[in-house]
């Protein structure tokens, strides 16, 4: 129970921001305001809005056939005694609801604005009123409808509830019984919502420990008189979320069958009712205050204290200042090193570290759920602060490169595991192959493992085979750009971490392998032919461009077809551009002679690093057109990228 006893800490620290025991977030539908004698003023149809309820333990997880009631606010079939007067769909629970709150108006804990409401409901015509209000809606027969049938559009509330379909008809239907009723009362010429009011939120609290007679050992606190939960809360990940952490419904079977003397299961797993209280509403909070979403799958990490930390669900760009990317961007010679990146970086953990200390308790805990109703933790990790930051220091520095997502976010840095994905599968794949690569991905930036071979080789694949990616109205492949970085740095990551083999950020002359020399060739034809048709005044695919894959696969050979396709377009820059076209020549000359011959003629696939070769030629032509060409040289690259 260590992420339990965590999250009970957490709460602890943070109280003020989250729920108060024994209460719940439910959605609203309804408000209606009365005054302190019950009687009714007004009522409206609010947008889907989280309201604060009181909930007991057993309504905070409801289910079954006979879900039990909250004690205060609830949908119309608890609320409204006249409910089936109407013809209402569903069974009607207003003898429960009713039962429960006049036995806490009956407490020494009685609040006056619950006897109001008591008083309200007992009129027996809630469904009544809200129908004069035309806030239900009702057919000719003066029933309740599931369907709008009427002319013009449905009614307000109708678009917001949920729809359903029957068991019967197999129709979608929108019960106006589900609607949720909050209460609202006025006091001494003000009204103030239930969920508003410090005093009644008390009230309720210490009737509802009052009512918890299942004493025990928490296993949690150590407590060893503790009033025990029977029931744990649900919608832990949004407010519709049926699925339970801890559950045991099984008291009839085999489950504590000569495991434990009662069917109860508190034995194997007592848990104090404050202690499930504090937890699930911490963890709620968390998950709607720093969470990585993905469907059902949820991602938190946290400090115990409430201390601020990285988010390690994030790219670079969005780890660090967006203004010190600029900087670093205007920086040409600390960009293509990384120097001036390292140093933000340290910068920015070195405030993290003065603020958590080296004993802070960091928690990443994910979250699943293969059924409506079960949930399970996929991952969790507890490390002190000191250690939580050197791994996404790690993260972010091991796996560095130049990434372009698009005209305003160049930087130097590390993809979120998002992007990854999507890098190595597209950006139409499945949820359940994105949260199960994500999850793949965990224990890379919080454990500090090396990442997933199949992975990095998929994502450069899929970059290698540029002709896939679509192109803009201007022929620019934004997309491929933004997988170009992420898969240069997934493979320069992946070899520092298994080999221990460094790769520079900025060109290496002196690299003289065959995959990063076949990686230059081409870029520099790219260059080459992307000018020529830039002069020429075509948008078109350069040849390099569109053989990428074949050359990856049969490099050799591959070359020869590139380097005679570029005969003509040599041509074209020898009559307009022919400086250009003899510093290209020299160059080419300069890359070939750095082979090995048996290397040159060789035709074996090309591993990730002819990538990094391609990457960093490509950009230092770039950054050589900046400073010695013209305007519309500058042009010419970005038109044929």
């Amino acid at each position: 129970m260590g992420w339990m006893q965590k999250l009970y800490e957490t709460y602890n620290c943070s109280a003020s921001a989250m729920l108060p025991v024994s209460h719940t977030k439910q959605q609203a539908h309804i408000e209606i305001t009365i005054d302190m004698d019950g009687n009714f003023k007004r009522a409206k149809v609010i947008d889907k809005e989280e309201t604060l309820i009181p909930a007991t333990e057993q309504s905070a997880g409801r289910t079954g056939q006979r879900p039990p009631p909250h004690p205060l606010c609830d949908k119309v079939q608890y609320c409204a005694a006249d409910y089936p007067d109407f013809g209402g769909a569903k069974l009607s629970f207003f003898k429960d609801y009713e039962t429960l709150l006049n036995q806490w108006c009956q407490s020494e804990f009685s609040h006056p604005k619950a006897r109001a409401v008591l008083t309200a409901i007992q009129r027996r015509n809630v469904v009544s009123i809200l129908v004069r209000e035309k806030i239900l809606f009702v057919d000719a027969n003066n029933k309740l409808p599931v369907q709008w049938t009427g002319e013009g559009d449905p009614p307000k509330l109708y678009a917001l509830l949920q729809p359903k379909k029957d068991k019967n008809s197999n129709e979608t239907v929108r019960d106006q019984g589900d609607a949720f009723i909050r209460w609202r009362v006025e006091e001494s010429g003000r009204d103030l919502g239930v969920w508003e009011d410090p005093s009644l939120i008390q009230a309720w609290t210490a009737f509802d420990a009052s009512t918890n007679v299942n004493k025990g050992v928490c296993m949690v606190s150590g407590a060893g008189n503790a009033s025990l939960a029977l029931n744990h809360p649900k919608r832990i990940r949004h407010s519709g979320d049926g699925a339970k952490l801890i559950s045991a419904n099984d008291a009839s079977g085999y489950t504590f069958r000569g495991r434990f003397t009662d069917n109860t299961g508190q034995q194997g797993c007592g848990i104090g009712h404050e202690v499930s209280q504090k937890a699930h509403s911490a963890l709620r909070w968390l998950i709607e205050k720093q969470s990585y979403r993905n469907g059902d799958q949820v991602i938190v990490s946290w400090a115990v204290s409430g201390a601020k930390i990285p988010d390690p669900f994030v790219n670079t760009m969005a780890l660090l200042d967006p203004e010190s990317q600029e900087t670093d961007q205007d920086d040409a010679e600390s960009s293509a090193t990384g120097e001036h990146f390292a140093r933000r970086l340290a910068l920015k953990m070195a405030g993290y570290r003065a603020e958590l200390g080296n004993t802070h308790d960091i928690v990443v805990m994910g979250l699943d759920s293969a059924t409506p109703g079960r949930m399970s933790i996929v991952y969790y990790r507890e490390l002190a602060g000191s250690e939580f930051l050197d791994r996404i220091e790690s993260w972010h520095d091991t796996y560095q490169w130049h990434q372009d997502f698009g005209k305003e976010q160049k930087f130097i840095g590390v993809p979120s595991p998002k992007e990854i994905a999507e890098a190595a599968y597209g950006r139409r794949l499945d949820d359940k192959l994105r949260k199960a690569t994500v999850e793949r991905l965990l224990p890379c930036i919080i454990d500090g493992l090396i990442l997933p071979q199949d992975l990095m080789d998929a994502t450069v694949r899929r970059v290698c085979n540029r002709t896939a990616y679509e192109r803009d109205k201007q022929g620019r492949q934004w997309e491929w750009e933004k997988h170009l970085g992420i898969a240069c740095a997934l493979y320069r990551g992946y070899q520092r971490k298994k080999h221990n083999e460094e790769f520079a950020m900025a060109l290496e002359k002196e690299r003289t392998t065959r995959d990063y020399l076949f990686g230059r060739l081409l870029a520099v034809a790219d260059h080459m032919e992307n000018r020529a048709l830039y002069l020429a005044q075509e948008k078109r695919e350069s040849n390099a461009s569109r053989l990428m894959q074949r050359f990856a696969d049969h490099p050799s050979s591959t070359w020869r077809t590139i380097e005679l396709s570029l005969a003509p377009y040599k041509s074209r820059l020898q009559a307009k551009r022919g400086g250009f076209l003899h510093e290209m020549n020299g160059l080419l000359d300069e890359i070939i002679n750095a082979f090995d011959r048996d290397a040159f003629v060789s035709d074996d696939r090309l591993s990730g690093e002819f990538l990094l070769g391609f990457h960093t030629q490509r950009h230092q032509l770039k950054a050589r057109n900046a400073d010695t060409t013209t305007t519309e040289s500058e042009d010419a690259d970005s038109e044929n990228q």
